[in-house]
């Protein structure tokens, strides 16, 4: 039985003609390469417990494992002319690795 990842196509998924865009993703210490994926930088809202209440984003760059199987954290990603660092790679073994990034 083949697994999940090996066995779906996920290039639908990661069409730039509907949800995906196209960054360019550079492993540390490696060369850059163009890879598809889904940007999200939703903004979010904490509350700490009082009456300071915090606010922030936390981008996220949803792409196919086999596109960056290699990925670390502090690899960079351009995503419409902006500099990022990964912050977490995390593979979720379905052939989908979410990357949380930090604007440089």
């Amino acid at each position: 039985m083949a697994n999940f990842e090996s066995s779906t196509d996920l290039s639908n998924f990661f069409d730039t003609d509907d949800f995906a865009v196209e960054a360019t993703y550079t492993v540390q210490g490696g060369s850059a390469a163009t890879i598809k994926g889904v940007f999200d930088k939703d903004f979010i809202e904490v509350d700490a417990g009082g009456e300071v209440e915090l606010a922030s984003t936390d981008p996220r760059f949803f792409c196919k494992t086999s596109d960056v199987s290699s990925a670390s954290n502090g690899d960079t990603i351009v995503i419409d002319s902006v500099t990022y660092k990964t912050r977490l790679v995390e593979p979720n073994g379905t052939g989908v690795t979410v990357m949380v990034l930090e604007k440089q």
